[in-house]
């Protein structure tokens, strides 16, 4: 596996990127009363994922990197409630394709942030003492 270089290489800042695409392209055709409050809102939410994910790349720690990833997750979960919100008023189709992006993207960053806190707390030499121990 190649080493990472940058955020550019994470599937998840791509996937996050292209989410915040295709939030573009449905808030430009929301109706003309929504377009300036909601849909400028579901942009800035999406556009906020995919930046804190590259921000946190580029951070010189395993911290900062999940801090930045924290809050990407917080910036997803304002999304997925202004889709809920968008679905509620038959503005987005409920099962659509943004609400399964979402949830793609979610479940990516959980994953990555599970994973960078159990290397941290590996490196650290933390046992959790209701995890039963592996060696024998």
């Amino acid at each position: 596996m190649a080493a990472l270089r940058t955020h550019k290489d994470l599937i998840v800042w791509r996937k996050a990127v292209s989410l915040a695409a295709r939030v573009h392209e449905l808030t430009a055709l929301f109706p003309a009363y929504d377009r300036q409050t909601l849909s400028q809102q579901m942009r800035r939410c999406a556009v906020a994922v995919a930046s804190n994910i590259a921000e946190g790349a580029g951070r010189g720690s395993r911290a900062e990197n999940i801090r930045y990833l924290d809050i990407a997750r917080g910036a997803l979960s304002e999304l997925e409630t202004q889709v809920c919100i968008c679905t509620d008023l038959h503005i987005i189709e409920h099962g659509s394709q943004l609400e399964a992006q979402v949830a793609e993207v979610g479940g990516m960053l959980s994953a990555m942030v599970r994973r960078l806190r159990e290397n941290r707390d590996k490196a650290q030499g933390f046992v959790d003492p209701l995890r039963p121990s592996t060696s024998h």
